[in-house]
């Protein structure tokens, strides 16, 4: 027997265009002895393979020689449009393909896809001199025109001055009409349906007292971070909600320690007057928000549309969804694709409730009332880090958490006191009863309350004061503070900086004994 090996230059069989499995591939099929290497070139350039964008080949196709693989790319988005040429090669031959992918939409102005500032051209010494002469005599206009203005404002401002408060701040200048934006901390949600106009903020002294206002807002930096857009590259979508959607994205000139950084980038879509309004407000109040357990705002990007807000991106997404991924039924949800941590121990447990905990002593130090505190409002970052803070998706992922009242209100009655539910009365102590079901939502690894009730019969096991059972994995102590969260009366249930006190107690001495069945 003789062993024949018969070389013969490389032939591309096929190439296709994008299509979308598990992640975006292209398609493609080589035959060629000796076994061809393969480049690829991206809208004619070298297109280099990483994590995020690689080859790779089906083991055995059963053809001989011939070799079927597929150029993946991972949530690729509209800067991945274009055209891939597949380029192989062997010492007697060498053969090109070309196919092309479209991903995604551009999210940005056609002819500004990435902010791209245009070059001013030069004008000619004649068009100069007549600019120069016309801009003189504007500028006289002008500054008459400006002072008579002044005046007139001035004169305007004393006259209502004098009849209203001293400070003159009024709800209508500073929150807008029907508009709790700016008091109940629903941040990171603007676009989304405002409460009817008899819902109670929970936060009338806020807007009230002019003074408070004022110290909290003009005593802190209030100077919103502009963030250019060509600074910000768009890697892939992670979620859409209805405001607009949501980006991972690389960020240059951010930090000076670092040249470039991962944030996550929300879009306002369709951006009216209102929206706009909506969007300076919440940017304003958000730069107050500095906190270590607050999700970190950098800044807004306003250059073309659409309009943008920069915040540090949280590696593994929303709490709610970690939970259940390190939870005991890992194994059966599509979650389990995670980083691998592993079933979440009870020191791990105590260690993200003081964290939740840490941030809301924060906002309840500024009387900032949250109204939607949950595990799917929380994010997760590196090294068990976690955050409030989410990006208003959590209505659109989590809808079975959420009870449409009156046709456009959308309201998480499972996470709210009778009080709440009853007269749509919000405040600091109404957030207590929500963190005490935060922490059982922890210690179920996830499982949503009154899971096994329908909405009508959640309001009113809750309205008729029953308690949620105490989980399987829940130590006493912590079920205990639970009970603290869940009195009937506001006034009676604990205060946020003593239950953060206990949980890092725990946290610095873990029960012992964990009693299993209770």
């Amino acid at each position: 027997m003789v062993q024949l090996d018969i070389e013969f230059p490389v032939k591309i069989l096929f190439l296709r265009n994008a299509v979308q499995q598990h992640h975006w591939c292209f398609p493609f099929a080589v035959d060629g002895n000796p076994e061809p290497s393969i480049t690829w070139r991206y809208n004619g350039k070298e297109l280099k393979e990483n994590m995020y964008r690689y080859t790779q080949f089906i083991t055995d196709s059963g053809d001989g020689s011939v070799k079927h693989g597929c150029l993946f790319l991972n949530k690729p988005t509209h800067i991945n449009n274009g055209n891939y040429t597949l380029i192989v090669q062997n010492k007697l031959g060498r053969d090109e393909a070309t196919a092309s992918g479209m991903f995604m939409d551009n999210p940005f102005e056609p002819f500004d896809p990435e902010g791209i500032i245009p070059v001013p051209t030069n004008k000619s010494n004649v068009t100069e001199n007549l600019e120069s002469r016309v801009f003189v005599v504007s500028v006289a206009v002008g500054l008459a025109l400006f002072a008579c203005t002044l005046f007139l404002i001035m004169v305007l401002v004393i006259n209502k001055c004098g009849q209203h408060s001293k400070f003159c701040i009024h709800r209508s200048s500073v929150l807008g009409t029907e508009d709790d934006l700016a008091v109940s901390l629903r941040f990171m949600n603007f676009g989304t349906s405002p409460p009817s106009s008899d819902e109670d903020s929970g936060l009338s002294s806020f807007v009230e007292n002019p003074q408070y206002f004022c110290g909290i807002i003009k005593d802190k930096d209030m100077c919103v971070q502009h963030i250019k857009r060509q600074d910000i590259v768009l890697k892939w979508e992670l979620g859409e909600g209805a405001f607009g959607k949501v980006y991972l994205a690389e960020c240059a000139n951010l930090s000076p320690n670092n040249d470039k950084m991962l944030v996550a980038i929300k879009t306002l879509k369709d951006a009216n007057e209102s929206t706009r309004q909506d969007f300076q407000r919440e940017a304003e109040l958000l730069t107050v928000l500095q906190h270590q357990h607050i999700v970190r705002f950098y800044g807004v990007c306003t250059d073309g549309e659409p309009l943008a807000m920069v915040f540090e991106y949280m590696r593994h997404g929303d709490l709610n969804r970690f939970l259940r991924a390190h939870g005991p039924d890992a194994r059966i949800l599509e979650e389990s694709k995670m980083p691998p941590l592993g079933q979440l121990t009870l020191p791990q447990m105590l260690h993200i409730a003081a964290q939740i905990a840490s941030g809301m002593v924060y906002l309840a130090s500024l009387h900032f009332v949250h109204r939607d505190l949950a595990t799917r409002n929380c994010l997760v970052g590196e090294g068990l880090v976690v955050k409030i803070g989410d990006f208003g998706m959590s209505r659109d992922i989590y809808s079975t958490d959420y009870y449409r009242v009156g046709g456009r209100t959308m309201l998480p009655i499972r996470w709210m006191p009778p009080e709440s539910i009853m007269y749509r009365k919000f405040t600091t102590e109404s957030d207590i009863w929500s963190f005490g079901v935060v922490l059982w939502e922890i210690f179920t690894y996830g499982k949503q309350p009154w899971y096994q009730l329908s909405n009508s019969e959640a309001i009113e096991c809750i309205t008729q004061g029953r308690e949620l059972e105490r989980p399987r994995t829940c130590p006493k102590e912590v079920y205990l503070l639970m009970q603290g969260c869940w009195q009937r009366e506001p006034q009676q249930r604990m205060v946020i900086k003593d239950i953060h006190s206990r949980l890092l107690d725990l946290v610095r001495n873990p029960p012992v004994y964990l009693d299993i069945l209770g």
